[in-house]
């Protein structure tokens, strides 16, 4: 997610794939931040090797924009975590419109990670409120994601911050993959041991 100048009427678009400039509109009386479209290029073409065939799990979905984008370019599952029944109600609405199969559950996303899935995930979203720990909700992770794995996190810098070495540094095994900013907003990949 990204700052909030995009909401109300606005939205934010999908960048890639079959779906490729369709609006995900943004509802009013709602705190998302979407991810910025400078961002998200950053991350798809990062992920563009492993997306083909992915499950991906979107924590907290806000627009759906990242989860959504993902089954764009060819995932093959996606799951939307959201907690604001106004942010679930657009996500279904748009999730019929597209045709696009993503699973939209309605729930806190930590509550959500305190039981292991059936099956792991290859690519997790982690763009929580700005305020949440990061980190304790990178270390309730690790049963959710399968051995080769990658995690988008997404955060506000602050400053004098070392980059994802701030959250790593408290995650054995945890490694930084890629990571940028934009801004006042830091994002990266990771994998966690398992």
């Amino acid at each position: 997610m990204g700052m909030s100048r995009q909401r109300g009427s606005h939205g934010v678009r999908i960048i890639g794939g079959k779906w490729r400039g369709r609006r995900v509109s943004v509802p009013g009386r709602t705190s998302v931040r979407p991810t910025p479209d400078r961002v998200r290029e950053t991350l798809f073409n990062w992920l563009a090797g492993v997306l083909p065939g992915a499950r991906c799990l979107d924590l907290f979905a806000g627009t759906g924009v990242l989860g959504l984008e993902a089954l764009s370019r060819g995932a093959a599952e996606a799951w939307l975590i959201e907690r604001d029944p106004l942010l679930v109600r657009a996500l279904r609405e748009l999730a019929a419109t597209l045709g696009s199969g993503a699973r939209i559950v309605q729930g806190d996303a930590l509550q959500i990670l305190s039981q292991p899935p059936a099956e792991p995930f290859d690519v997790v979203f982690a763009d929580p409120p700005y305020a949440m720990d990061l980190g304790g909700i990178l270390r309730s992770l690790p049963a959710w994601v399968g051995h080769e794995h990658l995690i988008y996190v997404e955060r506000e810098a602050p400053a004098g911050a070392r980059g994802a070495a701030d959250l790593t540094g408290s995650l054995p095994g945890a490694a930084v993959r890629k990571e940028g900013r934009a801004g006042r907003v830091h994002y990266a990949l990771l994998t966690l041991q398992k």
